[in-house]
């Protein structure tokens, strides 16, 4: 976690994710676009969008996602955060302070959106690929229960289930990752009964 904001009143904080290296989420402490998710993964698709321009002209940037006060940033596997936290930082709150509109809804919005059994797919290729071979070190898997109307139902079983960590994990990892994915994604709801599990590696305090 740092620090990449300093003068005026806007600060942001960068938090790197902690189930993927080439993403990071910069909170800034005042609205940044309301609403969202919105999510560009290339820079055709963030022209007529100033602030998703202006982070796509930053070497190694891949793909943004806002939503609200926060960004969150996927880079390329070959450049290291170190060389895109300041720039981001700066890119941000250059545009907050010129008073221009951050992003333009109308094309952020056009892209086509997937069936509830494509969203599906799509979200259980990443489970597999990207998110349970790490949280299998906690002897953890998530699946997805279904998807209805854009809405994701996941649950968690064995580490995860009863785990005091589990909605950090669900927060902080699995969200970001599927917004980055499946943007059409509108709510991601914990269906797990955590009450019936054991809780084997996190208590609460």
């Amino acid at each position: 976690m740092s620090e990449v904001a300093r003068p005026s009143a806007i600060t942001i904080r960068a938090e790197a994710s902690q189930l993927d290296a080439n993403i990071c989420k910069f909170t800034v402490s005042q609205s940044v676009h309301p609403g969202g998710p919105f999510f560009f993964d290339s820079a055709e698709r963030a022209a007529g969008s100033p602030l998703i321009e202006r982070l796509f002209q930053i070497p190694g940037v891949a793909s943004v996602l806002v939503a609200e006060n926060v960004v969150t940033v996927g880079k390329n596997r070959d450049t290291p955060w170190l060389e895109l936290m300041k720039p981001i930082g700066a890119a941000i709150r250059s545009q907050l302070l010129s008073g221009v509109p951050t992003i333009l809804e109308r094309k952020a919005r056009a892209a086509s959106a997937r069936s509830d059994e494509e969203i599906r797919l799509a979200v259980e290729e990443l489970l597999a690929r990207e998110v349970n071979p790490s949280v299998a070190s906690h002897g953890g898997k998530i699946s997805v229960v279904e998807v209805k109307n854009g809405d994701l139902y996941i649950a968690m079983s064995g580490g995860c289930q009863g785990c005091a960590a589990s909605q950090v994990t669900l927060k902080q990892g699995v969200e970001v990752m599927v917004r980055r994915v499946v943007p059409e994604v509108r709510a991601i709801v914990d269906a797990t009964d955590h009450a019936a599990g054991t809780r084997p590696y996190y208590r609460e305090a």
